[in-house]
């Protein structure tokens, strides 16, 4: 009876002319462009400005890159280290080999110093990256499938992956744990969403239910899969770390609930120099000021009119005006001396 399975590539290189693009590492860049273009799309929706989350993430991302490799390397050492192994090995990240525990941890200092420099608080921007971050991680895991690794234990379902004869495995049907977990991150990155936009999530909490989200299905996806890791206590390390991790996601979104509820009112300051910072002196010089400002109680309406440098070589002529008047003032004293004289006659 013939089963129906999901088949494996080839061979995880494709060739482009004479640049070879590996399938681990094209799966990664899809996902840090979908992320950077989502979290862009929310931080503008939260009041931010346009290509600050890629400003960012230029930190974040090498700064994820080497903490996922390194927690791979640490938590692994015996694929790179001892008899039979070559520690070069170790630097050959398009082979595969990224904890996401590592990335986001390291991945986090980056984001926080790109943060500092822009004046931003790192919780918001975490939190519009959060599903952005979950859906690249839906696309990074389809690299598993091009390296055929990290599958589950042997299965005849219908949805089984099939893994050819190579290094380290063993021909068969196994479960697909990379489709699992992609398809669970899918789920997560639409969880957050939704309680986002249902309970305007802010300070790091739409982040912290991104990562209490993910370990859960990490730890029972991690569970079914049959690599070599390290065990504690009957179950696997990355087994544990989703449980610390789940527990401390959960008691910082309880914690950040109660001592700062609600959403961030500005999320990205503007950091240029305002404007009406240049009128400061004068409005600091009210005496510069006063000369131009006032006007006599008594000018006429056309001594207000001039504004330009022109009305300051008319004014001689208002000055003259002003000498006239007394002039004008004397003109009635003949005609009181003509009654004068009339009265004389008379008499």
């Amino acid at each position: 009876m013939d089963l129906a399975y999901i088949p494996s590539p080839s061979t995880g290189v494709i060739d482009l002319g004479p640049i070879p693009l590996r399938g681990y590492a094209f799966c990664i860049i899809i996902g840090v462009f979908l992320a950077v273009w989502i979290g862009n799309k929310r931080w503008i929706a939260r009041g931010g400005k346009p290509g600050t989350v890629a400003d960012i993430a230029v930190w974040a991302v090498p700064f994820g890159l080497v903490g996922g490799r390194l927690y791979h390397v640490i938590t692994d050492y015996q694929l790179y280290f001892g008899e039979g192994r070559n520690w070069v090995d170790a630097f050959k990240i398009w082979e595969g080999g990224l904890g996401i525990w590592g990335a986001i941890a390291l991945g986090a200092v980056g984001a926080w110093i790109g943060c500092r420099r822009r004046g931003i608080p790192l919780p918001a921007w975490a939190d519009a990256l959060a599903p952005g971050i979950a859906l690249a991680q839906a696309c990074g895991r389809w690299g598993n499938w091009f390296n055929q690794e990290l599958y589950g234990k042997a299965t005849d379902l219908p949805w089984a992956l099939e893994i050819s004869e190579g290094p380290n495995r063993v021909a068969g049907t196994y479960h697909p744990t990379f489709l699992y977990e992609s398809l669970w991150c899918i789920g997560v990155a639409l969880l957050v969403i939704w309680a986002d936009r249902r309970f305007r999530l802010g300070h790091g909490r739409a982040f912290a239910l991104y990562v209490a989200a993910y370990c859960v299905g990490r730890g029972w996806i991690e569970y079914m899969r049959v690599d070599d890791a390290h065990h504690i206590l009957g179950l696997r390390l990355n087994v544990w770390t989703s449980i610390v991790v789940f527990v401390l996601a959960v008691t910082y979104f309880v914690l950040s609930a109660k001592l700062r509820p609600g959403r961030e009112a500005v999320v990205e300051p503007d950091r240029t120099p305002a404007k009406p910072a240049v009128a400061e002196p004068a409005d600091t010089k009210p005496s510069l000021a006063k000369p131009a400002d006032p006007k006599p109680a008594d000018a006429k309406p056309a001594d207000a009119e001039p504004a330009d440098a022109k009305s300051a070589f008319a004014r001689p002529a208002d000055v003259k005006s002003a000498f006239a008047k007394p002039a004008e003032a004397a003109e009635p004293a003949p005609e009181a001396a003509g009654e004068e004289a009339a009265e004389a006659k008379k008499s």
